[in-house]
């Protein structure tokens, strides 16, 4: 059977945003090659088609969960969105509540860390061109790069997002959500 050109790329990208939305709902451990495969429509045989290992696919759903959150980013920025609505944009409750369209980092990073480090390194790399753009925002002070900071910032409101999925109160949740916010804005003004 012939296929049009292009349909084993179109292919593989539908394998890795299924996957992509899938490890950040439910974590990479945790999804089977299986339901990602069926969730794309595919056979689980197809899956060696297009990836050597799950981990190959962990690997590339993370980097283009990434890229995603990294033009999200580029969009605010062309938009000329302030750091304050940035920072909103990124603490608030639909953000919390929507983990498989999310942020990887916040999603996944005790995952990550166990990945073997090609993965990291690409998470590092991927990582870098965010805060970069973050640090765009941000001006320099003599004792911390706006680099630096802009690293800092992203730290906090990852471990504030996190916190506030575990808590089983969405009114606490939603107050250390605005006080993540303050604290990023007053790293920001630092």
């Amino acid at each position: 059977m012939r296929f049009e050109k292009g349909h084993k790329e179109t292919t593989r990208r539908r394998i890795i945003d299924v996957a992509s939305r899938r490890f950040r709902a439910d974590g990479a451990a945790t999804s089977g090659l299986a339901g990602v495969m069926t969730e794309a429509g595919l056979t689980n045989g197809a899956f060696y088609a297009h990836f050597d290992s799950k981990e190959a696919l962990v690997k590339e759903a993370l980097v283009s969960a990434l890229t995603h959150q990294r033009g999200s980013l580029e969009q605010a920025l062309t938009n000329h969105l302030g750091l304050e609505s940035i920072i909103r944009n990124y603490l608030n409750v639909d953000h919390m509540l929507g983990r498989e369209n999310g942020c990887p980092s916040a999603a996944l990073l005790p995952e990550i860390g166990r990945q073997p480090e090609t993965t990291r390194e690409a998470y590092e790399v991927e990582l870098g061109k965010y805060t970069d753009l973050l640090a765009s925002k941000l001006s320099a002070s003599p004792s911390f790069s706006a680099q630096d900071r802009a690293r800092a910032i992203f730290g906090m409101m990852v471990g504030t997002l996190q916190i506030a999925r575990a808590m089983s109160d969405p009114s606490k949740a939603s107050a250390l959500l605005e006080g993540g916010v303050q604290a990023a804005l007053a790293l920001a003004k630092a």
